[in-house]
C-alpha cells in the first residue's frame, strides 16, 4: 500500500513521543501490505474498524487513534487524522469527514 502521508504521523509523534514507535510500526506494516479488503487489514491489525467510509486503528495500546481512508483498488491509504483517545471520543473529527 502507498501511504499518504507519513508527515501527519511524524507531526503527531513530535507532540506525543510515545506514539513514535507504534505509528512507525503501523506505517512499516501498511507500506508492505497489499490489502484488498477489511479482512486482510484485520490480519495485520485485528483492532481495525470501519466507521462510515473510514478505517480506524487503535495505536499504542488504545491510547491513540489513526483514522484513514483505504482505497483498495488503487492500493493507497490516505491518513485523515491521528488523534488521542480523548480527541477521538469527542467526535469532532466526524464533522470534518462528511459521508
Amino acid at each position: 500500500m502507498r501511504v499518504i502521508s507519513k508527515k501527519a504521523l511524524r507531526e503527531f509523534w513530535e507532540k506525543h513521543a510515545d506514539a513514535k514507535y507504534p505509528l512507525s510500526r503501523w506505517y512499516a506494516t501498511a507500506s508492505k501490505s497489499s490489502w484488498t479488503n477489511l479482512a486482510l487489514v484485520r490480519q495485520s491489525f485485528n483492532s481495525a474498524d470501519v466507521v462510515g467510509n473510514l478505517t480506524v486503528f487503535n495505536i499504542g495500546g488504545n491510547k491513540y487513534r489513526l483514522i484513514v481512508a483505504i482505497h483498495y483498488d488503487r492500493q493507497m491509504v490516505f491518513i485523515r487524522h491521528v488523534l488521542t483517545h480523548a480527541e477521538y471520543t469527542r467526535g469532532d473529527w466526524k464533522q470534518r469527514n462528511p459521508r
